[in-house]
């Protein structure tokens, strides 16, 4: 019988492959990832010029940490939350609200939106606030999106606050199926009256 000599490489696949059968990387991934799809989109090729101090930065909102995770909550009693199995955020709501308002002021308003790394020559407005809810109410069995919205000066001053809220009926059973639409219909309920709300403030 001849045996023949592994090199390093020969010898480094045969351990790679004797422990790929006990071995696992990772967690198993969730049966649905979810997003927000914007119900007012800029049309493809638009141009716009932001003059006049109309440049809006838009960051991040605050989120508490119940919210602040890809997972979907339900807030099941005032006090307690249960999370939806089997379905998950493709990134954390309150980056993914930012994009959606973002593109929604865009698209239904003059203002010329800019991301918070983003240099603005003429040192527009911000938007922040705070996502208040982005949940399944399980006594309504409706999704819920509360957001406080803070208008601020380039030096940090606050222009005007208001809080927006909306919902959307599940629609029968609380599960990874029949969350995504009426979370993301909620969100663009909110995102829609943000932005007339931006529209409608003086510079």
């Amino acid at each position: 019988m001849v045996h023949k000599k592994l090199g390093g490489a020969s010898l480094a696949l045969a351990a790679a492959i004797a422990l790929s059968g006990c071995v696992s990387i990772g967690s198993k991934p969730p049966q649905q990832l979810l997003t927000l799809d914007a119900a007012h989109k800029v049309p493809t090729g638009a141009q716009s010029n932001a003059g006049g101090g109309r440049s809006l930065i838009i960051v991040d909102p605050e989120a508490a940490r119940v919210i602040d995770t890809v997972r979907v909550p339900v807030q099941v009693t005032p006090t307690s939350v249960a999370y939806v199995t089997k379905v998950q955020w493709a990134e954390t709501p309150r980056h993914l609200f930012r994009r959606l308002l973002a593109e929604t002021v865009s698209a239904t308003t003059d203002r010329i939106v800019l991301d918070p790394g983003q240099f603005s020559g003429d040192g527009g407005q911000r938007l922040s606030g705070e996502l208040i809810s982005f949940t399944i109410d399980q006594a309504s069995n409706n999704a819920v999106v509360t957001f406080d919205a803070a208008l601020m000066t380039p030096a940090g001053v606050a222009i005007a606050r208001q809080r927006f809220t909306a919902s959307a009926p599940v629609g029968g059973k609380i599960d990874a199926g029949s969350v995504g639409a009426p979370l993301n219909s909620a969100a663009n309920k909110v995102a829609t009256d943000v932005a007339a709300w931006v529209a409608a403030q003086k510079d």
